[in-house]
């Protein structure tokens, strides 16, 4: 797998904000307290000036995500992955990646890419 051809697509439109991934990642790589692989913001919640509250779960890949590249490397998906529980993630080449997020055209997905 060359640097940069697999990557990790996420819709934060669906995120319930269950930390799964969180903790996946973190017992996966056994890392200490404070150091994350992806963590799980949170926006909101917010009264627009519609009326209508936003409340936003967003799973941000830190520094410290390698994509997961021994699970990978044994044909499993990245832990992140695996235990979401809402499936809005996926990996992927960059190439389908792309396409999947063209195909969808929602402003709700982001690609990372390692």
């Amino acid at each position: 797998m060359a640097k940069g051809e697999y990557g990790l697509m996420i819709d934060y439109e669906f995120c319930s904000g269950c930390h799964a991934c969180e903790v996946g990642c973190k017992m996966e790589h056994q890392m200490p307290k404070g150091d994350f692989g992806i963590k799980i913001l949170q926006d909101g919640p917010r009264l627009n000036s519609n009326g209508k509250w936003e409340y936003t779960y967003i799973p941000v890949p830190t520094s410290l995500c390698d994509l997961c590249s021994a699970r990978v490397k044994a044909n499993k998906l990245p832990t992140c992955v695996h235990h979401c529980q809402a499936g809005v993630m996926v990996y992927d080449t960059v190439a389908e990646l792309t396409e999947k997020a063209k195909r969808a055209k929602k402003d709700t997905m982001a690609i990372f890419v390692r």
